[in-house]
């Protein structure tokens, strides 16, 4: 129907993320222009025609959990210092922040994966594919379905939003975008956990930051 290049073509021509380039071009049986079309409908594409434009402002955030749990450090740009300082680019910028603490993302976006590691990991699921004693012609469809999967847990673009289950911080971003009306990106973030690596009860940290955001 498509290739992964027509994924990265439509990627080119819009600037939309690849998960959502993907999902464009299933909905339109592999339509280059019917999935342009469909992700201006849904307001990505509009979004992402500033995505050519240099976004050099911005805050650095930090988010400390309930506790002193987890600390999260973030940056996220802008083009202008107006809007740097403005409330909806500060709340955006502390939703993410609280996002990334919740959700444990490991990069932002799906070409920061290292590639050695997406490797291994397909090696790992393709094998058990075939322990589950699937046919070998299905088993690349299910590796596939599978590292969208994996994508989904550790890069933060392609997460869905703790705070709404129906949007991904990429359309988070993006909705952001049209109401701000700047280019906005998230550059990089560091994510603390107090005692990582050692031996120790593990709290649901998405939980608790839903629990509190019903509080607010």
């Amino acid at each position: 129907m498509f290739t992964a290049k027509d994924v990265m073509l439509l990627r080119e021509k819009t600037g939309v993320g690849m998960m959502d380039c993907k999902k464009a071009l299933t909905e339109t049986n592999g339509n280059m222009e019917k999935a342009i079309e469909y992700l201006r409908e849904k307001g990505m594409a509009a979004a992402a025609k500033k995505s050519g434009r240099i976004a050099a402002e911005g805050v650095v955030q930090s988010y400390i959990h309930m506790g002193g749990k987890v600390g999260v450090l973030l940056e996220v740009n802008c083009e202008s210092d107006f809007v740097a300082k403005s409330e909806n680019f500060l709340n955006l910028v502390h939703d993410i922040a609280m996002h990334i603490a919740a959700a444990k993302p490991e990069v932002v976006k799906v070409e920061d994966v290292d590639a050695s590691v997406l490797e291994k990991e397909k090696e790992i699921l393709r094998a058990q594919a075939l322990n589950e004693g699937k046919p070998e012609k299905i088993v690349d469809k299910m590796v596939e379905g599978r590292i969208k999967k994996y994508y989904q847990d550790v890069v933060l673009m392609e997460q869905t939003f703790v705070k709404n289950p129906d949007q991904t911080i990429t359309q988070l971003i993006n909705e952001a975008v049209l109401k701000i009306g700047e280019k906005i990106t998230i550059r990089r973030f560091v994510r603390y956990e107090m005692g990582e690596g050692l031996e120790k009860r593990k709290d649901n940290f998405a939980e608790e930051v839903a629990a509190q955001t019903k509080k607010a």
